[in-house]
């Protein structure tokens, strides 16, 4: 069970970034839906505990060191290249919208413009791919906890302070910015999106676990802590939508309003995981291209975070809604692969 844990932690750490965390994600393809967020909740957290158990299986039974051996399985030789050209790409442009939402959260929490944040946080980034990235997925996985417990108290807090009607509160998250036209795509698409950029590395944690039982169980539980995380960033800011209305770090505002230190331990946890994400997108993305052997790969690494600092220009928000919306209908394609892939190879080992 430990070392299913550590492998569910990890999981859910790569994927819970900017986006995720600051509660941005959760809004455009959740809350701002209203009440029905929260039966979008619900599947997504079927669907992620299924296709994380699916994806970490396959990576156990190919023994995958990265994402293009089950790419190339799932998809075939034609098929396969595709699916490995969309997630790897994709990997940088997530890498992108974490050093925006940097910025974001450097901004909103301390006054510090949200240039230099995204300079500071690629700065950060791009040194570290320098030294050592070995006990990376020790360091993601590590947040995790932390982060559950700083959102539970926000939605306690939620609940006893909440100030309007259901009524109101629906009124006011549907003129949020939305990432899907109902709940039911802005499920899929948020699925989807997120098992693009998490199975990479879900895969090669897999591919190092021999014991497909205990891989299967990371899966299920990344995907059960990935749907309480929505439910509970979900409920916490549909509550308070009055509060976070039009902003683009909302559950860091809510964690600031009720203490600045509780403001203080979000944003300390929200840097945490944009710095993880980032690394593991970045570190994954250069990889596919130079081996971290290779005397090419610092200037790579260097070249490379100057391009995604200037990507991230273009604005958290904005990036969240054009970048993963992409992303996610082009993710559907994946998902009934690995599904088929999967049905397939239980039907040879039974």
């Amino acid at each position: 069970m430990r070392r299913s844990f550590k492998i569910g932690s990890a999981f859910v750490g790569l994927i819970v970034g900017a986006g995720f965390a600051s509660g941005q994600e959760v809004m455009q393809y959740f809350t701002n839906f209203g009440i029905w967020g929260a039966a979008g909740g619900l599947l997504a957290t079927l669907l992620f505990m299924f296709l994380g158990f699916a994806f970490a299986q396959l990576g156990t039974n190919l023994q995958a060191v990265s994402h293009k051996t089950v790419m190339y399985h799932i998809g075939g030789r034609y098929i396969g290249p595709i699916f490995d050209v969309i997630i790897t790409f994709f990997l940088f442009g997530v890498a992108v919208v974490m050093f925006a939402g940097s910025g974001s959260t450097f901004q909103q929490m301390f006054g510090i413009d949200a240039m230099i944040g995204s300079i500071i946080m690629a700065a950060a980034v791009i040194l570290t791919l320098l030294l050592d990235t070995k006990k990376i997925i020790s360091v993601i996985a590590s947040v995790t906890p932390y982060l559950l417990g700083i959102i539970f108290v926000i939605l306690v807090y939620s609940i006893f302070t909440m100030d309007i009607s259901i009524a109101e509160a629906n009124t006011i998250a549907a003129q949020q910015n939305s990432g899907a036209p109902n709940w039911v795509m802005g499920t899929l698409l948020y699925v989807s999106y997120n098992l693009a950029a998490g199975a990479p590395l879900l895969i090669i944690m897999a591919g190092g676990e021999t014991d497909r039982k205990v891989a299967g169980m990371g899966g299920i539980l990344g995907g059960l802590m990935l749907g309480a995380l929505i439910l509970l960033i979900h409920f916490g800011m549909f509550l308070k939508i009055e509060v976070v209305d039009g902003l683009d770090m909302p559950t860091l505002a809510l964690a600031n309003e009720i203490h600045p230190f509780v403001g203080i331990l979000m944003a300390i946890a929200l840097l945490g995981m944009i710095y993880n994400t980032a690394i593991g997108m970045f570190y994954s993305f250069t990889v596919r291209f130079i081996p971290a052997e290779s005397k090419a790969y610092k200037p790579a690494v260097v070249i490379i975070g100057i391009i995604g600092f200037i990507a991230s220009l273009a604005g958290f928000t904005t990036l969240i809604g054009k970048v993963y919306a992409t992303m996610g209908y082009l993710g559907f394609a994946l998902i009934i692969a690995v599904i088929i892939a999967w049905i397939r190879r239980n039907k040879t080992r039974s």
